[in-house]
This record gives structure tokens, C-alpha cells and sequence, in this order.
């Protein structure tokens, strides 16, 4: 089912989800408001938790490991939803058994296991994407259709931050390295993939923290560069919250991003010698709510649909990418995982 040649039209796109956790359930919910998407099966390391999730949202079968639900030959994908220290188990059992494969962010825990991945969807000629939500979100598109159009000159600086109140306790899954925790991975991902949409992988790469007793970072800071002059200051945080916002200038204006700038609703143009210009998700789409995770799914059913093994709105190069630029962070800052 994972490979190119494509699923007709004559059916719904069977969905598989692996794990029960609280992405899995917004990312579930999300296709059931989708006409042309079944949820038909769901796996966990556990039955118990897998049938509970398949009877709270009428799903027909439910598996007691991942390996069963990779083997499910109706299943045309599998929306892998587990924390990130398990993707490249996860997600390479389900291309091992031919299944096509959406998986969470950030895609793994270093760029190795990602270009395995990546390998392996290419040797199954099998489907396979990161699930960076906000490069499906249409205003996101828009905004940098304007920026490659020169709405706003040549870029100069990237601004995005990412950072959630704590504390959290030294064993909750942010703080164990075991589970890839940390401020970057959860959160860094995020300011990180804004910026690599718009200027591409970055030349240089210049980070510090604070780490946790654990080892793990709870507060970043980044400077991104490229040859161009141009800078992106990022930061993630698991301490406090904060803005949530993004901004982009230019040499003749800015784009300013308010509160959730992942999945906007609204973005604002200033130009110079024009007055500020609001672009609104209503304007672009006619699901106008903070959802992009249904377009997201969408977009994956349209590439199953027309054969592509990758989105050309979220390609395999840009998250092998990201992962270097998030693994020359992890290098500056010294955190490093078990197993690495």
C-alpha cells in the first residue's frame, strides 16, 4: 500500500495510528473531519490502551504492539505518534512491512536515524514525511510566496522563539534523556523549520544553553547564518512561556507572525511607504480555523492519491536539514543521548 502507484478514488485513505498519547488523539480527531480519511486501525506497546483508544473513536481494530499494526496490509498509511526516541523503531518497522508513513516531529533524534529512514522509504519505494504541520498550513504558504516574491527585500533577520511554562519534574519525559528530552527537539524544532523555509540550511550555526541535572537542555538560544548576511535568532524553552511569535525582515519591510506562529490565523505585511496590510487563514482557505493538522493530512492523502513517494511541501532533504542544523546545536550545547 506504501508505494507509487497511487490510491484510487473510490475509497477513503485507510489510516493507521501508532500510539495512544495525546498527539495521536488531536491528529485522530483531526481526521475524522476529513470525508476521504478512515481511521482503521490503532497499535500500542500495550492492547489495554489500544483498545480504549479504538472504542473512543470507533475504530474497528486495535493491536497490542507496533510491529501488528505495520503488518496490517488494508492500512494505505501510518500516522506514527510516539515521543521521538522511538520514531526511527517505530516508523522503520511500518516501511519494513511496506506502509506508507507520516511521522511525528522532530523526525528523530539526530540526523543518522533520519537518513535511514529516508533510505528505507526509498528501497520500498514507500511514502514518507515529517509531520511539520506548519508547512501545510496555507497562510504559512502564502506568507512565503510574498517573501520569494520580494515583498519585502532581501532577508536580513528571522525571529521565532518557542518556549512553555515549567517546572517540570526530573521524571517527566522533557527532562529524560532516555526519551530525547529537552527544550530543542520538542520545541527548537518549530523556530528552527520557520527558518529553514525561508532561507534554506544555514552556513553557520551558533548555540548555548542551560542543562538540566538530567543533561538535557531546558533553555536555548540560536543564531542561524547564511553567506547572504542574513541571520535567524531562535530560542526554546521548557522553563517559561513565551511569546510564541515570529517576524521576518526585509531590506524594504517586514512580516510580523502574532501568537502561534506554527499554525497562524493571521499574519501582518508592513511595507515601507505603505500601510500595514493583515492577511487572514479565512482569505486561503476555506477551513479557516487554527487547524493545520488536517491540512497536513491532506496533503498526504493528495500524494498517496497521485502516487508520490514525498511531499513537495514538506521534502525528505528539508527534514534530513533540519536535523543537521539541530544536531550542530546539540554539539555546541553538549547534549547528547543515550545510545549516540
Amino acid at each position: 500500500m506504501g508505494g507509487a502507484e497511487g490510491v484510487g478514488r473510490d475509497r477513503p485513505i485507510r489510516w493507521g495510528i501508532l500510539a495512544t498519547g495525546g498527539i495521536a488523539a488531536t491528529f485522530t480527531e483531526a481526521l475524522l473531519t476529513l470525508p476521504d480519511a478512515e481511521v482503521a486501525a490503532v497499535g500500542s506497546r500495550s492492547i489495554g490502551s489500544a483498545k480504549t483508544f479504538a472504542d473512543r473513536y470507533g475504530i474497528d481494530r486495535a493491536y497490542g504492539s507496533w510491529a501488528e499494526l505495520a503488518q496490517d496490509d488494508s492500512l494505505d498509511v501510518v500516522y506514527v505518534a510516539t515521543p521521538h526516541s522511538a520514531h526511527r523503531t517505530a516508523a522503520g518497522l511500518c516501511l519494513e512491512a511496506g506502509r506508507a508513513v507520516l511521522c511525528e516531529k522532530a523526525f528523530t533524534v539526530n540526523v543518522r536515524e533520519a537518513a535511514e529512514l529516508t533510505a528505507l522509504a526509498a528501497d520500498r519505494g514507500s511514502f514518507l514525511m515529517e509531520a511539520m504541520w506548519m508547512y501545510c498550513n496555507p497562510l504559512i504558504l502564502r506568507m512565503a510566496d510574498l517573501v520569494r516574491d520580494g515583498a519585502i527585500g532581501e532577508i536580513t533577520t528571522i525571529h521565532a522563539d518557542f518556549g512553555i511554562p515549567g517546572p517540570f519534574a526530573a521524571d517527566h519525559r522533557l527532562r529524560d534523556p532516555a526519551q530525547a528530552g529537552g527544550a530543542l527537539l520538542d520545541l527548537g524544532v518549530y523556530p528552527v523549520s520557520f527558518a529553514h523555509l525561508l532561507l534554506g540550511e544555514p552556513d553557520t550555526v551558533r548555540a548555548t544553553a542551560h542543562l538540566t541535572p538530567e543533561g538535557v537542555d531546558d533553555n536555548t538560544g540560536i543564531v542561524l547564518g547564511w553567506d547572504s548576511g542574513a541571520l535567524a535568532l531562535l530560542s526554546c524553552s521548557i522553563t517559561s512561556g513565551t511569546p510564541v511569535t515570529a517576524s521576518v525582515t526585509g531590506s524594504t519591510g517586514r512580516i510580523e507572525i502574532p501568537h502561534g506562529y506554527f499554525h497562524p490565523d493571521r499574519f501582518t505585511l508592513h511595507r515601507d511607504g505603505h500601510e500595514p496590510r493583515e492577511y487572514l487563514l479565512s482569505e486561503v482557505t476555506d477551513v479557516p480555523e487554527r487547524d493545520s493538522l488536517r491540512h497536513e493530512a491532506a496533503e498526504v492523502m493528495r500524494c498517496l492519491r497521485a502516487g508520490e513517494t514525498q511531499s513537495p511541501l514538506v521534502p525528505l532533504a528539508g527534514t534530513l536539514a533540519v536535523m543537521r542544523t539541530l544536531d550542530a546545536v546539540r554539539e555546541q550545547i553538549g547534549v547528547r543521548y543515550p545510545g549516540e
